[in-house]
């Protein structure tokens, strides 16, 4: 049985190989032969993500035709991987991409320290902010006093509080979605509700299509669920999705799922516009896979200006096609709990009747926090305040970097909390080891890819702002400097979170 999980066309191939000629070669930069350029641009494709690991590539006539060089120059390149790791190959199956198998897979993420932990530590390892108060203490109160009622049952609501369940179908009618508090679950964290969700439509084996990069947490969940993973490269830029990709990968891999990061996507900062979001839901229900569309970070938009897309359940209001999760902890608090699922009716009473033998229900005191938040409106005091701390934050990272770092790029997205760093060549693994010897966590690239992608990033959230981000993109720069030198030739310890 063939290996490989979405196949990459001689055209498509040949287009991003070009793409790589258009970055300046650096100072020096000797020719190479032909059949060398060709591996390393296949080789950087894969590292970067832009060519899945497990991707099918084009035979070698096909492709020698679509780049115009002869086949001898393909087969020495396809060789050429081959005996680096980068690419497999079996007799009436082609050959597919791989990675070297001595390459370490850093999958897992970083441990968010305890403040009395953190010392002189800077850690930019979770995209969480503090609480924005009073609100989370007035919610508090607010709970409290609507808890006496609860207190005399038996606690345990596996679908959600009724009040709360009815306030969030309300929010999704007034976004121009009508909504019934039966297409409601509430859940602990939106974690808890994909993970419930991977569990009922995802079994052992499945294929799930993912974004690539993607969410780390997410993609460590959804390997430990037994789901083999197939990526999808997002397009270039902050634009969102490549459809061409989509499709194809809907069409040859059939996966039981897919999930994306609609808004302000993690860890990219991408916002794909109505015409993409239509698109992909037409395409998943036509290939007959269920798609998960995770809203965590639908309300940080930082700049004014924004012009923000439908959600993604509006091209499926009945919700048969499109799951949609949503979550208090980036919006409000990492530390509320509380997140929710919106579905067909059919699709809830199936994932509350699972859910007896997973976590019975969520905090009854938290669920009516979030509820006294979303009655009284200080659920959009908070979520605005929450938005400044970001937007603030965001400014003086940026800043920072491009004052210390001037050679790492990246694109400065209009909300959300993390900024997507290509590294200036350096290997983000490496500067994620070096980065916490001089004071400041970071979590490296291939964190949020599929099979070792992503090695020339890192990630940096907006969760520091002042002279704390200064001071941040200080030792991130000295932590460049070590490894330029090279520092950090060892494997990055392993972590096991990602926020």
């Amino acid at each position: 049985m063939a290996q490989w999980t979405s196949a990459v066309g001689a055209t498509q191939l040949a287009r991003l190989i070009g793409s790589q000629q258009e970055r300046p070669a650096g100072p020096g930069t000797r020719r190479l032969p032909a059949y060398r350029a060709l591996a390393d641009g296949v080789r950087l494709l894969v590292l970067e993500g832009r060519v899945p690991v497990a991707a099918r590539l084009p035979a070698e006539r096909e492709l020698a035709l679509a780049l115009n060089v002869s086949r001898t120059t393909v087969a020495a390149a396809y060789e050429a991987l081959r005996s680096e790791g980068f690419l497999e190959s079996r007799r009436g199956a082609g050959s597919w991409t791989a990675v070297p198998a001595g390459n370490p897979l850093p999958a897992r993420g970083l441990e968010p320290l305890p403040p009395e932990a953190l010392g002189s530590m800077i850690d930019l390892g979770c995209a969480a902010l503090p609480a924005p108060e009073p609100w989370l203490t007035r919610a508090v109160q607010g709970a409290l006093e609507e808890l006496p009622p609860y207190a005399h049952t038996h606690g345990d609501y596996p679908a959600g509080l009724p009040a709360l369940r009815q306030m969030l179908a309300d929010s999704y009618t007034a976004r121009g979605i009508p909504t019934m508090p039966e297409q409601i679950m509430v859940t602990t964290g939106a974690m808890g509700a994909i993970d419930a969700i991977c569990h009922l439509f995802g079994g052992r084996g499945e294929r799930i299509a993912v974004e690539s990069p993607s969410y780390a947490n997410i993609l460590q969940l959804m390997r430990e669920a037994g789901a083999r993973l197939v990526p999808v490269a997002m397009a270039d830029g902050l634009v969102g999705w490549d459809m061409d990709r989509w499709r194809q990968v809907l069409r040859d891999a059939a996966p039981r799922l897919g999930y994306v990061v609609a808004d302000f996507h993690n860890p990219t900062g991408a916002l794909p516009d109505d015409g993409q979001r239509r698109s992909l839901v037409e395409a998943a229900r036509s290939a007959g896979t269920v798609l998960i569309a995770d809203e965590t970070m639908s309300e940080l938009w930082l700049d004014p200006d924004v012009a923000m897309p439908r959600p993604v359940c509006a091209f499926d209001p009945a919700g048969s096609t499109v799951i949609t999760v949503g979550s208090a902890s980036k919006a409000f608090w990492a530390g509320m709990r509380i997140g929710w699922v919106r579905a067909a009716p059919d699709v809830i009473r199936s994932l509350v009747a699972a859910r007896a033998y997973a976590d019975m229900g969520t905090p009854v005191l938290e669920q009516l926090a979030v509820n006294w938040l979303l009655t009284t409106g200080g659920w959009s005091d908070a979520v605005e305040l929450r938005r400044q701390q970001a937007r603030e934050n965001r400014d003086a990272l940026v800043a920072a970097v491009r004052r210390e770092l001037p050679d790492f790029e990246f694109l400065v997205p209009q909300g959300g909390l993390t900024l997507w760093v290509r590294a200036g060549g350096l290997s983000g693994s490496r500067l994620a080891g070096v980065g916490e010897r001089v004071g400041v966590r970071v979590p490296s690239g291939p964190r949020f890819g599929v099979d070792g992608a992503f090695e020339g990033y890192v990630r940096l959230p907006f969760t520091v702002g002042g002279a704390l981000a200064d001071e941040a993109a200080v030792r991130l720069a000295a932590a460049a400097r070590l490894v330029r030198e090279g520092a950090g030739t060892g494997a990055e310890a392993p972590r096991t979170f990602v926020a």
